[in-house]
């Protein structure tokens, strides 16, 4: 590698849409510990030597100006516009005037890229290839963008192939290390083929002028692709693991003396624990908020600013964005976004009878088409996913699964045992 800092593309103008109800912003956006999701992959990046940042963003800009006010321990960080969410090719294609020698290309959510991104330069060190790729094994090949391999050089990439025809079951939809030699593959590949396969043919054009080579990567916490809502637990678990690691209590913070709190818990600033109550780590309880008399919250609970859990509750692995209200119940497994409130009585099942795998029903779009498809999640507990200022009465339960969009209302005593649209009235 040459000795001119290194930089990094990250990809952050797509709409989110099979990470609804959480996606009224750009997913990256989704805040753990205070910070957004894109604040820990800029982080990472920086920890593995990267000095420049350039971020493509969609036409609202609202990566930029939620960037703004965070501190930021990199050297540059610049901003383009991808007006329409076209693909990979097309994003490289909107940066390329300020892409200069070798460069990361990532997912804006991609918060475990420190480790990953350390491999791929210390393989393009020891080979001499400008061209790394990460990939991980996958039991679904026909989802992802395959590679075609003859031990870890890379011949070709495939996107998506035909189920039963996939080269391998090698999917590299993680990080890629790029030499800007690959733009002119890029903008051959755009003029000949759909554009959101341009990408991959770029490299498997690439790979047959010149070497690439792959680096496997299997990190513990499930990818953290971040395509659906529920795969946010396993970007949750990866912070606290790298960033919860002590027990911090803000001087300002009011704790009572008969609540406890065990294991490594982070307490904000101004936040109120009050009589009786148990947090037991891992567990972040941002700025402002409140912990209400004898309720527990435990087990990787992550409560951002301003968020009420009132008395007699009982929250376990469970996220909660800003400025969200929980009363007496049970909300296990679950995500509520900002605004949300929930009456007392609400109960979040989080397990099926027969302790089985739970299945969702996403929201899917293809060629401007929108679909709902459901599929496996791949956890055997699983709770409400609910979007922002959603409205819920008293002794509502939810069934395992169930995802609520954004603005909903749900009376007292219902059983909500399918997805509700946003903006929709279920009394």
């Amino acid at each position: 590698m040459n000795n001119a800092p290194l930089q990094a593309v990250i990809l952050a103008a797509g709409e989110s849409s099979r990470f609804w109800p959480l996606n009224a912003r750009h997913k990256s956006l989704f805040r753990i510990m205070g910070k957004p999701l894109i604040w820990y992959t800029i982080d990472g990046l920086r920890k593995a030597g990267v000095r420049e940042v350039i971020v493509v963003q969609g036409p609202k800009r609202g990566i930029e100006e939620e960037l703004k006010s965070l501190p930021f321990c990199i050297e540059n960080v610049q901003y383009v516009v991808q007006q329409e969410p076209e693909g990979m090719a097309d994003a490289i294609l909107c940066a390329k005037n300020l892409i200069k020698g070798q460069f990361f290309v990532l997912n804006a959510s991609r918060i475990n890229c420190e480790d990953i991104a350390k491999r791929m330069i210390e393989k393009s060190r020891q080979t001499g290839t400008k061209v790394v790729i990460a990939g991980q094994i996958t039991a679904q090949p026909w989802l992802y963008g395959v590679a075609r391999v003859d031990g870890d050089k890379v011949l070709e990439v495939v996107e998506k192939p035909e189920e039963g025809k996939e080269p391998s079951n090698i999917k590299v939809p993680v990080v890629r290390l790029l030499d800007e030699k690959i733009i002119g593959y890029i903008e051959k590949a755009a003029g000949t083929t759909n554009r959101n396969d341009a990408f991959e043919v770029a490299i498997s054009m690439y790979a047959k002028d010149h070497d690439a080579r792959i680096v496997m990567v299997d990190d513990g916490y499930g990818g953290i692709s971040l395509k659906y809502p529920w795969q946010l637990f396993d970007a949750q678990r990866y912070v606290f693991d790298r960033f919860l690691t002590k027990k911090t209590i803000a001087k300002s913070a009011q704790v009572a003396k008969s609540a406890v709190i065990e294991g490594n818990v982070f307490i904000g600033e101004n936040a109120r624990v009050m009589e009786g109550a148990v947090v037991k780590g891992p567990c972040y309880i941002g700025p402002n908020c409140v912990v209400g008399t004898n309720s527990i919250v435990r087990d990787h609970c992550n409560l951002e600013s301003k968020t009420v859990v009132g008395a007699l509750c009982e929250a376990a692995r469970s996220i909660f964005a800003s400025d969200v209200h929980i009363h007496q119940g049970y909300f296990g497994d679950s995500i509520f976004d900002s605004g949300c409130r929930a009456g007392a009585g609400t109960i979040t099942a989080n397990v099926r009878l027969d302790r089985g795998e739970i299945k969702a029903k996403t929201k899917k779009e293809k060629d401007g088409v929108k679909t709902i498809e459901e599929i496996a999640t791949g956890v055997k507990s699983l709770g409400a996913i609910v979007g922002e200022n959603t409205k819920i009465g008293v002794s509502v339960s939810f069934m395992p699964g169930v995802l609520v969009g954004q603005n909903c209302a749900v009376g007292p005593k219902m059983l909500v045992k399918d997805n509700l649209e946003d903006g929709q009235k279920y009394y």
